[in-house]
């Protein structure tokens, strides 16, 4: 159940984190966004780091290095689909992609899921596939660019979820803080390498590294959550997150939730109570 509400948590903070990040990425080129957002993550890692303590043996240096690198991608690729829209389809579909990595790695590494489980799991998947419909009349159809991208998001999130995982389990927020500061370097390696092509527009200092903030929870939470509970079932759990962002931008930018997508949170629902008994 610990492992569940941790889980949850991650969803929720990824969910606002997206929303935030995307919002700001249509005021700014990406990368300008990015290099608020990753330092401020990095900020708020090492604060933790006195109350959760820190190990850097080789293998969470490793590790945490290659969440680093994917996290760059991931941040870079997200936050442009975002920035493109609509959020309210390209969102879910980043988190599909994303759930099956992880997953998949759960069940091959051997984690007994139950009937529960083996039920919720497929329930869950169903769910982000609902909430990724979209369509309807009123509601704006993504560009193949955007899908290309969204795919793409989601590679590098399910591969920085992955590799957080492989790192030892006594190391407290050691890959957390090893990653955000490769990903910063990236980050900021790029945008010096790209500087002319970022253009005149000032980032949003204040969504962006609200972004960054709400990322670095998420991380931590799945972090804490992966290593109470099955890696399957935390990564599917996570992997909700485009409800907090459809809502959001329902709310905010009053984008069309449609049927489908309404039938596909209730679902996510159902899956989590089922996953839950795991």
């Amino acid at each position: 159940m610990i492992a569940l509400l941790l889980a949850l948590g991650s969803s929720l903070a990824y969910g606002c984190a997206d929303f935030f990040g995307g919002l700001g990425s249509r005021k700014a080129h990406v990368l300008r966004t990015v290099m608020i957002a990753a330092p401020a993550s990095l900020t708020v890692e090492l604060l933790l780091w006195p109350f959760l303590g820190a190990s850097f043996s080789t293998a969470t240096l490793a590790w945490g290095a290659a969440s680093g690198v994917a996290s760059a991608a991931a941040f870079a690729l997200l936050y442009r689909t975002l920035a493109i829209g609509p959020m309210n389809v390209l969102s879910p579909l980043t988190a599909l992609v994303s759930a099956v990595l992880p997953v998949g790695v759960g069940v091959l590494q051997g984690e007994d899921l139950g009937v529960a489980g083996l039920i919720g799991l497929p329930l869950a998947l169903a769910a982000v596939v609902l909430v990724s419909a979209g369509g309807g009349a009123g509601t704006a159809r993504p560009s193949r660019t955007a899908l290309l991208l969204a795919c793409g998001a989601g590679a590098a999130i399910a591969l920085q979820l992955v590799f957080l995982h492989q790192a030892p389990p006594d190391s407290g927020v050691g890959p957390l803080i090893v990653g955000r500061a490769v990903s910063s370097a990236v980050t900021l390696a790029a945008a010096g390498l790209m500087h002319r092509r970022l253009g005149p527009e000032k980032p949003a200092y204040a969504m962006s590294a609200t972004a960054g903030v709400l990322d670095s929870v998420a991380n931590l939470l799945f972090l804490l959550a992966a290593r109470s509970g099955d890696l399957a079932v935390v990564a599917m759990i996570t992997a909700l997150y485009p409800a907090g962002t459809v809502l959001l931008a329902r709310g905010v930018l009053a984008e069309r939730i449609h049927r489908g997508q309404l039938i596909g949170l209730g679902t996510a629902a159902a899956a989590v109570s089922l996953l839950a008994l795991t």
